[in-house]
């Protein structure tokens, strides 16, 4: 069932779970360890070997880092998705006692065995949504750091978990806020979500600077440290876009109710607007061990930690502003991919990832990424209620498409 505040809990599985765990680890996969996300999570399950061990690692193509993590962790199995990179991870790990496979297919069976009970999905963009759609099925708490996945299909995942016994908890700042400001409250009081963004490297940039900037220049974020590729989506804010998708099949809240501001200092993290008026927020330090934590301790409670903790008098200042719509136009191509549903944000998804790709690897200028995306919106047909075929179809068609306007 999804995190909800729209189903809150379901709380006789949550008391079942925390029974079943007393005397037991919980065994964690982690989908894309090699990533930020991942080496975070594996981070903090190191401060709490008594709770948690590392049952399944997965990478896409940091065959090395995965090899390392491998031998360091000991987990039963490790999956490399691409192919090619199958034989140096086997036979680096030949010697271990350790289950070695590769591929998307077997990704999305490793998700559903039996001893796996935490699925965290810190993959990069649409590859998250096949195992993700697996973890449903078998019934799995999933840990989603993959927004992709609501983005493209919350539609089709929020009808999975309605027939399913797994929870989903957000590994994300925004949501993780939205998350505990709601805990104890009614959805019916809910007026609307705030989403807080830093504004990214370029919010104090004139715009008409934007069309030079490098990718060196957009990924060096003010106060984040996250991959590329989610740095990048920062920049142009399209993340905020996804993330206010996110938060539309998470809590069940129109996108019309769901409001972006830019909080420089990146201390509060969401908000939440009760029909009453009142607001309540959450803060911390811009540190992505706090939203991991939180729900890696969930169903149970908090996971105490010595770490740095912030102190008000150091951020005696916080200031709100609009976002420049003009500036950062996919704020909009965003919302109206939302309003419009069906399969437009799955193509809006596919296009932003080849255009950064692209933006990354320096063929295209930053400007281009909004022009790709919209133009390939244009062209893919629209589905009003696709299926997950129409999903797979979708995608393969709008990144063809966006390829191409590369050139």
């Amino acid at each position: 069932m999804v995190v909800s505040c729209l189903h809150f809990c379901n709380f006789a599985n949550l008391f079942a779970t925390i029974i079943m765990h007393i005397d037991n680890k919980r065994n964690i996969a982690i989908l894309g360890s090699t990533g930020s996300i991942g080496r975070q999570t594996l981070d903090i399950m190191a401060e709490y070997p008594d709770l948690f061990e590392v049952g399944l690692l997965v990478a896409n193509s940091s065959a090395a880092l995965l090899i390392e993590q491998a031998k360091r962790y000991l987990p039963r199995r490790v999956i490399i998705a691409r192919d090619d990179l199958y034989p140096t991870v086997r036979d680096a790990l030949k010697d271990l006692p350790i289950d070695v496979q590769s591929g998307a297919h077997a990704i999305a069976e490793a998700v559903t065995f039996p001893e796996v009970d935490t699925v965290v999905t810190a993959m990069v963009g649409y590859s998250g949504l096949e195992p993700t759609i697996a973890a449903i099925n078998a019934g799995k708490t999933i840990a989603l750091a993959n927004k992709e996945t609501l983005v493209v299909a919350g539609d089709l995942i929020t009808r999975l978990l309605q027939s399913s016994k797994s929870d989903i908890y957000p590994v994300d700042s925004e949501h993780g806020a939205f998350w505990q400001c709601l805990v104890g409250e009614r959805h019916d009081d809910i007026d609307r979500l705030l989403l807080t963004a830093s504004g990214g490297p370029f919010r104090t940039m004139p715009r008409e600077r934007l069309a030079t900037v490098t990718a060196a220049d957009a990924l060096k974020h003010p106060n984040w440290a996250m991959g590329a590729k989610i740095t990048i989506d920062s920049a142009t804010m399209m993340n905020k876009g996804f993330e206010m998708i996110e938060a539309r099949w998470l809590y069940d809240i129109e996108p019309d109710r769901i409001t972006i501001v830019v909080h420089p200092q990146s201390i509060v993290h969401s908000m939440v607007e009760f029909v009453d008026g009142s607001v309540k927020a959450q803060l911390g330090l811009p540190d992505m061990h706090l939203p991991i934590r939180y729900a890696l301790g969930l169903p149970a409670g908090r996971l105490a930690t010595p770490t740095h903790r912030m102190t008000l008098k150091d951020y005696a200042s916080l200031t709100f502003e609009e976002p420049d719509r003009e500036k950062f136009p996919l704020i909009d191509v965003a919302y109206d991919a939302a309003r419009r549903g069906g399969n437009a944000p799955c193509v809006m998804n596919a296009a932003n990832e080849i255009a950064v790709a692209a933006f990354l690897e320096g063929s295209i200028g930053f400007n281009d990424i909004h022009r790709i995306i919209t133009t390939t919106m244009e062209r893919v047909p629209y589905i009003a209620e696709p299926t997950y075929d129409d999903y797979v179809a979708t995608n393969t068609e709008a990144r063809a498409i966006a390829g191409n306007l590369k050139h």
